[in-house]
């Protein structure tokens, strides 16, 4: 099952291009998807599918390796549509409880967005290594150097977040199971039992994480790894391609906050 952050090496158009030009895409797609409505976000949504079939991960893979983040956003969703005041949508009121045509609307709205957000970050992580995220983060970074900091320290500790994104939920499936197998006496249908499930799992996992973390520290110790500016032995040149898509992301973009859908 495919995951959020995980990279699927694929031979397609998608996964030739240049990181940064996939960069500047997804912050490009984040602007116009803040600045659409209802239709503007059926027709970006048409985009991030057919994006994803042109890097051939089939829409299905997309939506799989979004089902970590599907709890927080119900959750979200449930927020706006409770508490958002408005027109009562039949036959609420019901006591206390009123759902709204504006919460209703305002939480299909605003979730959709923010899955979209996942969506295309986790499309430029399936398409893009790690390896790949990091040259062109510092590729697109430089100018902070005149601020003094280190373009590759900060392109490196976004790729490590990243990269980690996978390792955390392949840790969280192993403790889960582990705790499963030893016949956990926690009801999972009552709310007690839900946050003492979250209890017992949130320990073991933070121990997990820490001793991942203390591994990759010594493997890139052990690798003579050092901070700061660096050379590689591939470096990143745009093609005409890349020109022509960059110069389109950004018209389209400035057309999108001129002309909002």
């Amino acid at each position: 099952m495919y995951k959020l952050g995980q990279y699927i090496p694929r031979e397609s158009l998608v996964h030739k291009r240049d990181p940064r030009v996939k960069l500047i895409a997804v912050i490009a797609l984040s602007i116009i998807i803040f600045q659409v409505n209802m239709v503007g976000l059926l027709a970006v949504t048409a985009l991030t599918i057919a994006i994803s079939q042109l890097a051939r991960i089939p829409a299905g893979a997309v939506l799989r390796s979004l089902r970590p983040v599907f709890p927080f956003f119900l959750g979200l969703f449930l927020l706006y549509i409770f508490f958002t005041p408005g027109q009562p949508l039949p036959p609420f009121p019901i006591g206390p409880i009123q759902i709204s045509y504006e919460g209703l609307n305002l939480g299909v709205i605003q979730v959709s967005k923010f899955l979209l957000l996942v969506a295309a970050a986790s499309i430029l992580t399936m398409t893009t290594s790690p390896s790949e995220i990091t040259i062109g983060l510092e590729r697109l970074l430089r100018p902070v150097r005149i601020t003094g900091l280190s373009s590759h320290d900060i392109a490196m500790l976004v790729s490590l977040a990243l990269r980690f994104m996978p390792v955390l939920l392949d840790e969280m499936d192993s403790v889960s199971e582990a705790q499963l197998a030893r016949g956990p006496n926690f009801n999972p249908h009552s709310m007690s039992g839900r946050i003492k499930s979250i209890t017992h799992l949130a320990l073991p996992l933070s121990i997990n994480i820490l001793r991942r973390c203390d591994e990759l520290t010594d493997a890139m110790e052990a690798r003579g790894y050092q901070p700061g500016p660096r050379t590689y032995l591939h470096e990143l040149i745009l093609s005409r391609v890349d020109y022509c898509l960059i110069i389109a992301i950004i018209t389209l973009t400035i057309a999108f906050l001129i002309w909002p859908i």
